[in-house]
């Protein structure tokens, strides 16, 4: 991961990077849209503030970018060559604090949907299969008579 930019691009394209509303986070939320599922967005009532909630059948989806949180980060640490010292410890906590996101909301009898981007880039229709399927269940494991994706 050679650094081809110069420490003001680099800064100017850090800057640019957002925690709401990426364009993951846009494109799996129309194709839910588009399927009449609805949802609440970065809910801050929900321990983490998943990306999308489904608060009533207690399910929380998360959109994880890869280098944000570590896909394949036993290859890929090895490749950051700028500012080691601080990325791989960053992203270290950000993976643990993913991982006691997901512990704290399963205890809680959430169910916790993470995807990466490249996922959800590459099949968002399966994504939002894979959230469809996780609504259904847990709406019929409440013996809810009506189950359609909207939760308020």
């Amino acid at each position: 991961m050679t650094d081809n930019h110069t420490p003001e691009q680099r800064r100017k394209n850090m800057q640019a990077i957002r925690g709401k509303d990426t364009s993951i986070e846009v494109r799996l939320r129309k194709e839910l849209w588009s399927r009449g599922i609805r949802y609440r967005k970065n809910s801050t009532k929900v321990y983490g503030h998943p990306d999308i909630v489904f608060i009533g059948q207690k399910v929380a989806v998360f959109c994880d970018s890869e280098f944000w949180h570590g896909y394949d980060w036993e290859n890929r640490k090895d490749s950051i060559q700028t500012n080691r010292d601080y990325w791989i410890p960053n992203i270290g906590r950000n993976m643990g604090r993913d991982r006691e996101v997901n512990e704290k909301l399963r205890s809680e009898g959430w169910t916790v949907l993470r995807f990466w981007g490249k996922e959800i880039q590459s099949n968002v229709e399966h994504c939002a299969d894979l959230i469809e399927d996780a609504i259904r269940k847990t709406c019929c494991s409440n013996n809810q008579t009506v189950c359609r994706g909207n939760t308020g």
